[in-house]
C-alpha cells in the first residue's frame, strides 16, 4: 500500500468565479439584511473562524458587501444634506414671510422662528398652505407613509429594490393586505402633494425643485448599482472583470487572510451542539459496527482470536510535541500537563501524499500515490514520522481505518475519471479530501489553521478513534453550476475488534430566488436609463426612508464593534455559514433526483472500498454483505437494516420488518 500519505482534493479550486460566489456577491448588492449579516459575521465576529465555504469564495462576497454599505451611506448622506437644504430653504422663507408681515420690523430669536415655523406658534400664518415648512412636513409624511406601506406589508425595504418573494404564512397574508392598504392610502396622499406643489410652483418652487433633487440622487445611486451589476456580476463578465478588493485597514487584511486560511483549510474548528456548519442539511445519515472476523482460509494471525492489534501513536505524536500540545488544548484534558514535559523539538514536514487526478487508475484498482520515496530525514531521534526506530509496525495484515479509507479512494477517482470521459455529469468534478474537526477553545489564530499543523492532525487522527478530535474522508460534489452541493463524509473505526462505518450525507441547497434579481435587473438595464429614471421617480420616497434607517444600522453596527472590540473575545467555533444563510429549503425534483444519485452512487463505491479492504485482510464479508443491498453490478442502496435481512439479484432489494406476535 506504500507509505501513509494524505489525500487532498484533486483540483483545490476556491471556486471563486463559481455561479454560487456571483449570485451571493449580487446578494450583497441587492439585500440590506443578507449584507448586514455577511459584514457582522465576517467582521463583527471576528473570534469566529468561517466555516468550510462549499462551491464559493467568501472574500469578493464581503467585499462587496462592504463596498455596496459605503455607497449606500454616502447616497444617504446626499439625501441629508437636500433634506437639510429643504427645511433651511422653508425656515428662510417663513421669516421672511414673517418679516413681511410685521412690516420689516420682526425680531424673534431662532428658538422662537423654529416654532412659529413648526406650527407650535399663536398662528401668526394665515393657512397652512401658506406656511413654507409645511411642504417639509408634508413631503415627510409621504415618504413615512409610503415606507410604512412596504414594511407592514412584508416586504423588504431596501434603496434599491425590494424582495418580490411573498411569504407563506396566514400572518404574511394579513400584513401584505393591510400593507398594500396603507400603501394605496400613501399614493393618494404623495399625488396631493405633488398636485398642490405643482399649482403654487410660482409662488414657492421649492416644493417641487427638493424632491426632485432627492429623485436625482436616487436616480444616481441606482445608476451606480446597475452598473456594477452589469460590468462586474453580470454572467458574462463575471469570471473576467476586476472585483473588489478589500479596504486596506489592517483590519480587513488580517479578516482577508484568515479567510482565505480557513475556508478551503482541510480542518476546522467546532462546537458540539453545531458540528457540521457549512455543510448544509444533512441527508440520511447512516452507519453501521461489525466484529471482525478471520476468515478461516486466511493465514495465521497473531494475537489469536481474531482481533488485529491497534496503531502504534505514541511514537508519531512524539515527534510533533507542539501539535499534541495543541490538540490538548482543545481537548482540555489532563493530559496536557504530561505532554508538557516532553523535550520540545520542532515541527517535522509530513509528505503531501496527493492522488493525481490526470492519472489513469491502476489496472489493480490501486491509486498511483505521489509519495517521496523516502521520509526527510530529521536531526531528533524521535522525529520520524511513523514513530521511533524502536517502535513495533503492526503486521501485514493489520486493518486500520488508514487501510480502509485507502482502499475506497481509488474507488472514488475511477468513478471520477470515468464519468469525465463518458458524460458532462456533475460527477466528473467530484473532490476527494481527508478532513478533521478540531475541538473548539483556542484562538483562530493560533496555527490551527497551518498546513504543518493540519496535516500532522490529519496523519494521527485517522486511527486514533477519539471523540473531540474527529477524522473523515468528504467527498463532494458540486451540481447545478455549485448552487446544489452534496458533500459525503465518511469515518472509519477499527478499534478493538469492531469495523465501525460512518457516512454522513450533507446537502446545500441552491441560492435564494430573490439573489437571482440580478440577471433581470442587468437585462432591464439594457432599455437605457430612463427607466431607472422613471423608476427612481415612483421609489424615491420610500427609498429615501430606507436609505435612512440602513445608514442608522450601519452607525450602530461600526460602533458595536469598536466597543466590543471582536479580535480581542474569547476564542469561539464557526456559528453562521454564509452560504446556508443564502440557500433555500427546497429543491426541484430535477434536483432531488440529482441528489439521490450523487449520493447512492458514492455510497456504492464507498461499500465496494469497505469490501475490498476486508478481503485484502483476510476478513470475512458475509455480514458485512447482510447490511448491503445488491442492486446492480456492485451498485448499492444502503438502508437501516437489523435482524440479518438481505437480498439477492440484479433486482433484489430487502427489508426487515418486525411484526408483533399474535
Amino acid at each position: 500500500m506504500g507509505k501513509p500519505g494524505l489525500l487532498m482534493s484533486y483540483s483545490m479550486r476556491t471556486h471563486a468565479h463559481s455561479e454560487a460566489t456571483r449570485l451571493l456577491c449580487a446578494g450583497a448588492r441587492l439585500n440590506a439584511g443578507f449584507r448586514q449579516r455577511v459584514i457582522d459575521e465576517l467582521v463583527g465576529h471576528a473570534e469566529r473562524p468561517v466555516p468550510p465555504s462549499l462551491g464559493v469564495d467568501l472574500r469578493p462576497v464581503l467585499a462587496h458587501a462592504l463596498q455596496a454599505r459605503r455607497q449606500e451611506v454616502r447616497t444617504a448622506v446626499a439625501l441629508l444634506a437636500v433634506w437639510t437644504g429643504f427645511f433651511l430653504v422653508s425656515v428662510l422663507l417663513a421669516w421672511d414671510t414673517l418679516d413681511d408681515q410685521f412690516g420689516g420690523n420682526f425680531d424673534l430669536s431662532l428658538d422662537e422662528l423654529l416654532s412659529l415655523a413648526l406650527f407650535l406658534g399663536d398662528g401668526a400664518f394665515s393657512s397652512m398652505t401658506d406656511q413654507p415648512t409645511a411642504w417639509v412636513l408634508f413631503y415627510a409624511g409621504v415618504v413615512l407613509a409610503l415606507w410604512a406601506g412596504r414594511a407592514i406589508s412584508g416586504r423588504e425595504t431596501l434603496l434599491y429594490a425590494g424582495s418580490r418573494t411573498p411569504r407563506r404564512s396566514l400572518r404574511s397574508a394579513i400584513r401584505r393586505r393591510l400593507g398594500t392598504a396603507v400603501t394605496y392610502a400613501a399614493r393618494a396622499l404623495a399625488a396631493v402633494y405633488w398636485i398642490a406643489a405643482v399649482a403654487g410652483i410660482r409662488d414657492n418652487p421649492y416644493p417641487v425643485i427638493f424632491p426632485l433633487l432627492m429623485v436625482a440622487v436616487v436616480w444616481l445611486h441606482r445608476i451606480r448599482v446597475t452598473s456594477v451589476l452589469r460590468e462586474q456580476l453580470s454572467r458574462e463578465n463575471f469570471a473576467t472583470a476586476q472585483q473588489p478588493e478589500l479596504p486596506h485597514a489592517e483590519r480587513y487584511r488580517r479578516i482577508g487572510e484568515a479567510i482565505d486560511l480557513e475556508q478551503h483549510a482541510p480542518a476546522t474548528l467546532y462546537d458540539a451542539n453545531r458540528p457540521f456548519v457549512g455543510a448544509g442539511v444533512p441527508h440520511k445519515p447512516w452507519s453501521f459496527a461489525l466484529e471482525l472476523r478471520r476468515r478461516k482460509d486466511a493465514p495465521p494471525f497473531e494475537p489469536a482470536g481474531g482481533v488485529p492489534p491497534q496503531a502504534v501513536h505514541g511514537a508519531a505524536a512524539a515527534g510533533a510535541p507542539q501539535v499534541q500540545a495543541q490538540l490538548a488544548e482543545l481537548e482540555h484534558t489532563e493530559l496536557q500537563h504530561a505532554e508538557s514535559q516532553q523535550p520540545e523539538m520542532p515541527p517535522l514536514p509530513m509528505p503531501s501524499g496527493q492522488i493525481n487526478p490526470m492519472q489513469p487508475p491502476h489496472p489493480g484498482g490501486t491509486p498511483q500515490m505521489e509519495t517521496p520515496d523516502e521520509y526527510p530525514q530529521h536531526p531528533h531521534p524521535h522525529a520520524h514520522p511513523l514513530g521511533n526506530a524502536h517502535a513495533q509496525h503492526p503486521p501485514a495484515n493489520h486493518l486500520s481505518s488508514r487501510h480502509v479509507l485507502d482502499m475506497i479512494t481509488p474507488r472514488l477517482v475511477a468513478l471520477r475519471e470515468a464519468t469525465a470521459r463518458t458524460s458532462r455529469d456533475s460527477l466528473r468534478g467530484l473532490e476527494i479530501e481527508e478532513f478533521v474537526y478540531l475541538p473548539s477553545g483556542v484562538r483562530r489564530d493560533s496555527g490551527v489553521y497551518e498546513a504543518d499543523s493540519v496535516q500532522q492532525h490529519l496523519l494521527e487522527a485517522a486511527d486514533d478513534g477519539g471523540e473531540a478530535r474527529r477524522h473523515f474522508l468528504r467527498v463532494r460534489i458540486g451540481s447545478w453550476q455549485e448552487q446544489v452541493v452534496v458533500s459525503l463524509l465518511v469515518r472509519v473505526h477499527t478499534q478493538g475488534g469492531m469495523l465501525v462505518l460512518e457516512v454522513v450525507p450533507h446537502v446545500l441547497g441552491p441560492v435564494a430566488e430573490e439573489f437571482r434579481e440580478v440577471d433581470s435587473i442587468v437585462e432591464r438595464h439594457a432599455a437605457g436609463s430612463s427607466r431607472e429614471g422613471v423608476l427612481a421617480f415612483l421609489t424615491a420616497p420610500a427609498a429615501t426612508a430606507a436609505a435612512g434607517i440602513a445608514t442608522a444600522r450601519t452607525l450602530l453596527s461600526v460602533l458595536r464593534v469598536w466597543l466590543s472590540s471582536p479580535e480581542y473575545a474569547a476564542p469561539d467555533a464557526p456559528l453562521v455559514s454564509i452560504r446556508e444563510l443564502a440557500s433555500a429549503n427546497e429543491l426541484s425534483l430535477f434536483q432531488e433526483m440529482d441528489v439521490s444519485r450523487y449520493i447512492k452512487t458514492v455510497q456504492d463505491r464507498i461499500a465496494g472500498g469497505v469490501r475490498d479492504a476486508l478481503e485484502q485482510r483476510g476478513f470475512r464479508t458475509d455480514r458485512f454483505e447482510q447490511q448491503i443491498v445488491n442492486v446492480r453490478d456492485g451498485g448499492v442502496y444502503i438502508e437501516d437494516m437489523s435482524g440479518g435481512a438481505v437480498a439477492t439479484g440484479e433486482h433484489g432489494q430487502a427489508q426487515h420488518v418486525e411484526r408483533s406476535p399474535a
